[in-house]
């Protein structure tokens, strides 16, 4: 998708509980820096990797860095699960037949861009198919490989991804 496109999707305002209160442009709301919503997902390969996508160059958000496997923007009357699972599709390709389950939910802050975003994870053997238009690339990454470039301060990742993997390792090991 171009950038020109990008920006003018249509996705909803929300307020700080995550409560719909208009619609706007995607440029727009980026700008004025209003609350909306987004999803991520972790996708993982059997032997416990996790699939990081390389964002293009072209993205208004962290372009050229490494971010989650699947990420975007939840359109105006649609659903979280409903947008998670037509990203997952467009992004790397893969055909869900059920929503994946949900591991959190981040609040809309600065280092979230505003957004509200449910974070999900995804366990397949089925190989990837990245979409070039979304995204420039990808890579499996050992969990132990990620953590040490997390704490070592690596500016390649991207701070939403950070803030996401910190989170999930947390869950992880209170579980």
């Amino acid at each position: 998708m171009s950038r020109a496109a990008e920006d003018a999707e249509i996705l909803s305002v929300v307020d700080s509980t995550d409560s719909v209160i208009g619609e706007n442009r995607r440029d727009e709301i980026h700008r004025l820096r209003l609350r909306h919503r987004a999803i991520h997902v972790l996708v993982f390969n059997p032997k416990g990797a996790v699939f990081l996508q390389k964002r293009a160059a072209h993205k208004q958000e962290n372009p050229g860095m490494w971010d989650s496997s699947v990420a975007g923007h939840v359109d105006a009357g649609e659903s979280y699960d409903e947008c998670c699972v037509r990203e997952i599709e467009e992004e790397v390709g893969l055909v869900l037949n059920r929503v994946p389950p949900r591991l959190f939910k981040l609040e809309a802050t600065e280092v979230t861009g505003m957004e509200f975003a449910w974070v999900y994870r995804v366990d397949t053997d089925q190989t990837l198919s990245p979409n070039a238009q979304e995204i420039s690339g990808g890579g499996w990454f050992d969990p132990a490989e990620l953590d040490d470039r997390i704490d070592s301060g690596d500016p390649s990742l991207s701070g939403v991804f950070c803030l996401i993997w910190q989170t999930y390792r947390k869950l992880k090991t209170s579980t």
